[in-house]
């Protein structure tokens, strides 16, 4: 079959079949389709869309387009959660070791961050000499020993998404849903895990802009979970501003420790509590309700850090860094953000901070950029607080002093200061099964 052929037929509006599919996705990762045909079909899928089946055949080519791991038998269920991605979403770090520390065997493989969304992997890496690139069996050794392992992502894994994610970052075809869809379940069903949790971001900080937006990609994800075998859940959560009060990697990783010592932000630990409980509840521990008290019980017993710690042990790092966090590197400079006039703030673009966070140091352009693991912000009023003129928003930290304008003009354009109070929006906005 010729891609003429399959880019007409799509551009044309009519259903694509697993065959052409398949071949697309085949051919492209062999590097027999040339990247304008793959832009091509993007950009058709992008403006005639695909079928639920459709969405499912591309997912099942992409999982299909490498290696898939086979995962031993472990102990039990394993679990993983995925985030569609956000600014200052941190979760993984406190999720992950909550639900190990409860018997769960979580064996995550998680990406890099570029653009505005941080990566797990880049922040678990402020820890000096911990590693995160682990061969599959080193991997599953791990996660046997200590319960736990978050790696990156493997080159032999899921390669079609490496490329076509690459392709549509440069050809204004990242928003589109099935290709957002099969992207994200392609990598997680080539992972090999039981069951799946999904964190589906809403608002200025995601892909997803709109409640219903969101809605559609997580009943689409946890579908074509399902027909794949996969226990599936998903939870919709607010992405308008920033989750907890830091942004950048080093910055984030002892904000999410403090959580897991119980002295987090409230809505860092509403979130990260609430997925710990699906997570647990697909696993079998219990309903719902008995899991979130036991993933409390987890943070206040100090079993949970205990699980971060050994992790961090057993990837190279220094776990004495997970006791005392005044031993990450800190930034060489800093600056204050203060209030323009007084009032409640209404409303904050999350995508702006987190384009100030990339501005400072934090954040890649493309995936060969370097980061500063010890760039980023501290907010010091969000989304509701009031403020007074002069009162501090934010601290900045970078190692060098140019990066604070850019930075500083991000955040002030994004922080809308008003004269009344914003009318109370929910953390966790919806729930698919």
């Amino acid at each position: 079959m010729r891609m003429y052929d399959i880019i007409k037929k799509k551009r044309d509006g009519y259903r694509l079949t697993d065959e052409e599919i398949r071949a697309f996705v085949t051919g492209y990762t062999a590097g027999e389709i040339p990247d304008y045909q793959a832009s091509a079909l993007c950009m058709a899928i992008w403006y005639s869309g695909m079928t639920a089946e459709e969405t499912t055949a591309l997912t099942l080519a992409i999982r299909d387009s490498g290696e898939t791991l086979c995962l031993p038998d472990l102990g039990g269920l394993r679990v993983d959660k995925h985030s569609t991605g956000g600014v200052g979403d941190k979760t993984s770090l406190v999720v992950a070791p909550i639900v190990a520390s409860l018997g769960v065997k979580v064996a995550k493989m998680s990406g890099r961050g570029l653009g505005h969304t941080g990566g797990t992997v880049d922040k678990l890496e402020s820890f000096t000499g911990l590693r995160t690139d682990f061969s599959p069996e080193e991997f599953v050794e791990m996660v046997r020993k200590t319960g736990l392992a978050i790696v990156g992502q493997s080159a032999d894994l899921a390669p079609a998404d490496k490329k076509l994610y690459a392709l549509r970052d440069v050809t204004a075809t990242v928003d589109s849903l099935p290709l957002i869809a099969s992207s994200i379940m392609g990598k997680k069903l080539a992972a090999d895990d039981d069951c799946i949790v999904l964190d589906v971001k809403c608002g200025s900080g995601s892909f997803m802009k709109t409640y219903e937006q969101s809605l559609e990609l997580a009943t689409l994800m946890v579908q074509i979970g399902r027909n794949a075998g996969k226990r599936m859940c998903a939870l919709l959560t607010d992405m308008d501003s920033p989750l907890g009060n830091t942004v950048g990697n080093s910055l984030e990783v002892i904000e999410a420790i403090d959580t897991l010592r119980g002295q987090g932000p409230g809505d860092l630990t509403e979130l990260s509590v609430a997925l710990a409980a699906e997570m647990l509840t697909l696993a079998e521990k219990g309903t719902r309700e008995e899991c979130e008290v036991r993933a409390r019980q987890a943070i206040r017993d100090g079993t949970a850090l205990a699980s971060l710690a050994r992790m961090v042990e057993a990837q190279g790092g220094n776990p004495a860094w997970v006791y005392d966090t005044s031993l990450f590197p800190r930034a060489a400079c800093c600056r204050e953000i203060t209030a323009p006039r007084g009032g409640y703030i209404r409303k904050t673009d999350a995508e702006q901070y987190g384009l100030a966070a990339l501005a400072l140091g934090a954040g890649r352009n493309t995936m060969q950029d370097t980061i500063d693991h010890t760039a980023g912000l501290v907010l010091h009023a969000k989304t509701g607080d009031r403020v007074e003129a002069g009162q501090p928003l934010a601290t900045l930290y970078a190692s060098d002093e140019t990066r604070f304008e850019t930075a500083t003009s991000l955040i002030l354009a994004a922080t809308h200061i008003a004269d009344t109070a914003p009318a109370p929006r929910p953390l966790i906005l919806g729930r698919v099964e």
